[in-house]
Parts: structure tokens; C-alpha cells; sequence
């Protein structure tokens, strides 16, 4: 056991994780250069078009020091504050993890929340500097940041270069070195936290532990202890570039297990697993539940695959566990679902992810935060979806969900940034000097404004030299209003939106123009409002197809056009009582894309 080492690489989306975690496994030969491409732990076709780590990947490295061999667990996490969850599933299973910080760009807001993570987890940090072979590296400077962040000595930074493979050697000695080998007691009772898991069609749920106490071998009788479920150990092992069953996996080893569980319900991430026989008595300490940020319904186009989604979703809950959904019913989609997510980026994922490996084509509403409502009789009610917006008579006040967000940025754009967050309601909370080249900006901020395109928008703002980080904290009062979409007077449930009243009728107006553009002209003409509670705040009428009735008439009596036409109109009028609206699947994405 003295001679395991587990960890992970933390940092900033870009620093060059995905990379550095390549060479390690190309320097101590652990995948031979046949199999050896990019990216190589990123599994998904996803992570490697957008360049992006989506998951954290496990694999296991063997390698030789003064004539001893070690066993190094490699966990490669993500860098988006999206997927921070899967950070901090990774952190709990390792006992050190090396800060990679790109020499380029300095330390970023993701780089220092993902530090605390570690911190808090009580591991070993090594800092290591990255991309010093690029023209614009600021060593020094760099390191000054480094060392006034965690403060450690200027000798413990380690320099490298991920792409050359230039200190890709001292990093390995210094995990060898530094980190702590993990402690546990191989007789106790089993003890193993599941941090991950994930479906394979032929063979069940396949299920990615670390063990702290005890171990377990091939044909045991385990048991989960929070379902409270037996199962034999049909296959155990370790995480090779594959999976590579053993016999037996020890104390402090990552590895998997396969007991055929088909249904996903079964199996939960922070978990524990014990021995049937010789249960522990205690759950491990895991990781608090995830909180959703971002609420959105799904719907099949098809009301018939309904079915087919729900496996899918758990099948893609299993995978991801910072996805959370109920079920939902609307009058314009029919059956899906209500989903959590903890960001935008975190739900184009999991659409894609629909569309691609499951292949569902899905329908996805306005995206919105999680409001609380206090009715008048004192109640307070949670609001996920806008059709759960108790009657504004009846409602005192309503909060809305703030967060504090981390903007580090180059002095000179400053203005910009200041611009965009006060348009977003945001309040300056602090601004502080890192360095004479970088700032630290802190705003209050509703989370609904960030929902949409703050990311992007800031990015764009400042060419790409911000980086942002928030964590919610807490609720407060605040004016928000549904607003309604009516066509010709019946309410489009999906397109519902709760949104600041400041706000409401610009929103409203864009809304409703744009659904002119998308709607088909039908027989009758449709009107086209928004409106808060009784009162239209905006309205556009998309005219009807006419045929010319009177071209029959050449010549005679006016009177004879006129019949003809108080005919036609007649029609109309009766077409439109009857007549309903269909509503395309692009004018649910265009109010995603109100900006454009």
C-alpha cells in the first residue's frame, strides 16, 4: 500500500490538463504509441470536437522509482465551472492533486475555486507551471501568483511543459515524493466510495470505486449501503486504458466492479460499498448533494418516445450524476421532463449527449432558475417551471436566487465588464489588484441574468482574457413577473418565462417579433401577445392567406363585391374559432437565441 499514489490534475479550462495527463501516460509507457492520439482519456466524441473535458476519467499508471514500483491513480477532471461536481467526486477519492496553472494566462477564477476544493479535502497540492515553451510566458510573474496564492517555497513549483513533454519526469518524482500514500487498514471490514459509474449495454451498470478500508475479490457478496442491496462481484479490477480485472483489488486502489445491476435506480454516486458478510457499520462521508442551477423541460418531438427518454435519461443520470429531473406535463408538448442542470453549458452537453448517443431528438424550453414564492397565507412555494407561479393576487412577495460572482480580468477592461454586470442588475461588491496586470472584480448578481449569455457575452467583451466563477448565496426579494405568450388568445404553456418586471416588455416585444418571423401564415389571421397576468404588454398579427374572391366579378355593381367579401370574412372568422396554431420546434430555441 505504501507504494500507491492517488491524484488528480486540477485547473482553469485550457491549461493544458488533457495534455499534460497524455504525456504522463506516454513518459511510463502506459499506452503503447499504436493507441496513443489527443486527448486520449477523453472517451467522448464531444470532448474532443469542443476540446473540452466533460468527465473525469480514471486510469491506472505504473511506474518504476529508485528501483521500487509505484502504482499512481490518475484522475483527469474537468475545468469547467459547470462540471465542478465532477472536481469535487474526483478530490474525494485521491489524496493529493497537482495545480496546473497555464504560464501564458497566470491564475484564473476556476483555478482558485477548484484549489479551495482541494483544500478542503486536505490534500497534497503541487503546483506546477505549464506551457513555459510558449512566447508569451510570464515565468516569474506567474510564479509570484502562484506563491502569494497557496504560499508555498518558489523551489516547489515545478516547471513543464505538457506539449513538448519538457518536466513531465520531476512532476513523477514529485508525485512519488510528496504525495501521501493512502491510509486504511486492509483487515478492517470493506469500506469503498463509488465516485463514478457508468451503463454498458451488455454487460449492466459498471460501477468506479476507491477503497479505504479492507478489500474486495471476485465472487464476494456485496452490499450497497444506502439502497441497502446485495450483489455478487461478477468482475473486479483495475482501470488500464480498458478495464483490466484482478483478482482482487486492495486498500487504497481505484478500481471497478460488475454485479449485472440493470436498473440505473440502484446505484448512486457517493455511495458505500461493504462486504455482505462483514457489513461496516458506518456510510463514508461522501459529498453533499448537488444543487441544480439551471431548470429546463425536455420533451420527445414524438409524445410516443416517451418511454424510450426515460431510459435514456436514467441511463445518462447514471453517467452524469449532476443531473437531476422530474416529470412534467405541458399542454403544448405533452409528456418529458423537468431538468436540473448546473449551467448552460452543462445542458447543451446533455442535449447533445441525447441526440448522439441515444439518438433523441428533443425539444427544449426556456431555461430559468428556482424562484420562491410566499402566498399571502403565509406559504412558500418553490417555482422550478413558470406553470407553478401561484396567482399574483394571491402572491406577497417573491425571491429570487443571487449568487457571487469572481471576475479576473485585465485592467483595461474594466469599463466593459462594469457595463455588462450593472445591465444585469449586478452590484460591485469589491475590486482588487492581484497584480498591476490583473484584477479581481466581485459582484452580487441575480443568477437568472447569468442563465443566458453572460458567459459568452463576457468572453466576447474582453477578448476572451476574463474568466469568471460564482457560487450561489442565498435569496432575496425581488419584482419578477410570468409573462405569457397567447396566440390568438390561448396561453403556449412552453414559452412561458418568469423574468424581472424592468425587464418584461423589451423581452416580450423581441419574443413576440420573432415569433412572426417563424410562425406559417395560416388561413386566418393570428395574434401574437405577451402579456403579464391580464395586461398585453406587446402584440404583433401575422395576416391571413387571402384568395382573391372578387376576380369572378368583372365589372357590375359594387354591392356584389361587397357580398362576396362580408362572405369571405364570415369564413374567417369561423376558420379562426376552430383553427389552431401549430407552433414549430424553432420557435422554442429562437427565445434562446433572443440576442442574435
Amino acid at each position: 500500500m505504501k507504494n500507491i499514489r492517488n491524484f488528480c490534475i486540477i485547473a482553469h479550462i485550457d491549461h493544458g490538463k488533457s495534455t499534460l495527463a497524455d504525456r504522463l501516460l506516454e513518459v511510463t509507457h502506459t499506452i503503447s504509441e499504436r493507441d496513443m492520439q489527443a486527448q486520449v482519456l477523453d472517451d467522448m466524441d464531444l470532448e474532443r470536437e469542443k476540446g473540452i473535458t466533460i468527465k473525469s476519467h480514471a486510469i491506472q499508471i505504473n511506474y518504476a522509482y529508485n528501483n521500487e514500483d509505484y502504482i499512481l491513480n490518475l484522475i483527469d477532471t474537468p475545468g469547467h465551472v459547470d462540471f465542478s461536481y465532477e472536481v469535487s467526486r474526483a478530490l474525494a477519492a485521491c489524496e493529493g492533486a497537482l495545480l496546473l496553472v497555464d504560464a501564458t494566462q497566470g491564475i484564473q477564477a476556476q483555478t482558485i475555486s477548484n484549489l479551495y476544493l482541494a483544500i478542503e479535502n486536505d490534500l497534497e497540492i503541487i503546483p506546477v507551471l505549464n506551457k513555459i515553451d510558449m512566447d508569451g510566458a510570464m515565468i516569474e510573474e506567474v510564479k509570484d501568483q502562484i506563491i502569494e496564492l497557496i504560499g508555498c517555497k518558489p523551489e516547489e513549483i515545478l516547471l513543464a511543459s505538457a506539449r513538448t513533454g519538457v518536466g513531465v519526469e520531476e512532476i513523477l518524482h514529485a508525485i512519488v515524493q510528496r504525495i501521501p500514500p493512502p491510509k486504511g487498514n486492509p483487515d478492517a471490514p470493506l469500506q469503498a466510495l463509488i465516485f463514478d459509474s457508468v451503463f454498458n449495454s451488455f454487460r449492466g451498470i459498471i460501477v468506479y470505486y476507491r477503497i479505504l478500508n479492507g478489500s474486495i475479490k471476485k465472487g464476494d457478496k456485496v452490499k450497497f449501503v444506502s439502497t441497502e442491496l446485495e450483489y455478487e462481484a461478477d468482475e473486479v479490477g483495475v482501470l488500464k486504458l480498458g478495464l483490466e480485472p484482478k483478482n482482487e483489488v486492495k486498500t487504497g486502489d481505484v478500481g471497478y466492479i460488475i454485479t449485472g445491476i440493470k436498473n440505473a435506480k440502484e446505484v448512486r454516486v457517493g455511495d458505500t460499498i461493504t462486504l455482505a458478510s462483514n457489513p461496516s457499520p458506518q456510510m463514508i462521508q461522501g459529498f453533499e448533494e448537488v444543487k441544480p442551477m439551471v431548470f429546463a423541460g425536455i420533451f420527445p418531438v414524438n409524445t410516443d418516445d416517451f418511454e424510450e427518454l426515460r431510459d435514456c435519461m436514467d441511463k445518462l443520470q447514471l453517467n452524469d450524476a449532476s443531473l437531476t429531473y422530474e416529470l412534467e406535463t405541458s399542454q403544448a408538448l405533452g409528456f418529458g421532463f423537468r431538468c436540473g442542470f448546473l449551467g448552460m453549458l452543462h445542458m447543451e452537453i446533455i442535449q447533445e449527449r441525447l441526440e448522439r448517443e441515444f439518438n433523441q431528438t428533443v425539444i427544449t424550453t426556456v431555461p430559468n432558475v428556482s424562484f420562491i414564492a410566499y402566498t399571502t397565507k403565509g406559504e412558500k412555494i418553490i417555482v422550478n417551471n413558470p406553470t407553478e407561479m401561484p396567482d399574483p393576487v394571491r402572491t406577497e412577495k417573491i425571491e429570487e436566487p443571487f449568487i457571487k460572482a469572481q471576475i479576473i480580468t485585465k485592467p483595461e477592461y474594466i469599463g466593459n465588464i462594469m457595463t455588462l454586470c450593472l445591465g444585469k442588475r449586478g452590484i460591485l461588491t469589491n475590486q482588487s489588484y492581484l497584480t498591476t496586470t490583473r484584477v479581481e472584480l466581485m459582484f452580487e448578481m441575480p443568477l437568472t441574468e447569468i442563465v443566458f449569455d453572460f458567459y459568452d457575452k463576457l468572453k466576447s467583451q474582453t477578448r476572451g482574457y476574463a474568466s469568471f466563477d460564482y457560487h450561489p448565496i442565498g435569496y432575496r426579494d425581488s419584482d419578477i413577473a410570468k409573462m405569457d405568450i397567447l396566440l390568438n388568445g390561448d396561453k403556449v404553456d412552453a414559452l412561458s418565462a418568469l423574468i424581472h418586471r424592468s425587464r418584461a416588455q423589451d423581452f416580450g416585444r423581441k419574443l413576440c417579433e420573432k415569433l412572426k418571423e417563424l410562425l406559417p401564415r395560416q388561413q386566418f389571421q393570428i395574434a401574437i401577445q405577451a402579456a403579464i397576468g391580464a395586461k398585453v404588454i406587446a402584440r404583433e398579427t401575422i395576416s391571413a392567406l387571402r384568395k382573391d374572391v372578387t376576380a369572378k366579378c368583372y365589372g357590375g355593381d359594387i354591392s356584389r363585391k361587397r357580398k362576396l367579401l362580408e362572405k369571405q370574412k364570415e369564413g374567417k372568422k369561423r376558420m379562426r374559432q376552430i383553427g389552431n396554431v401549430e407552433v414549430p420546434q424553432e420557435a422554442f430555441l429562437a427565445v434562446l437565441k433572443l440576442d442574435e
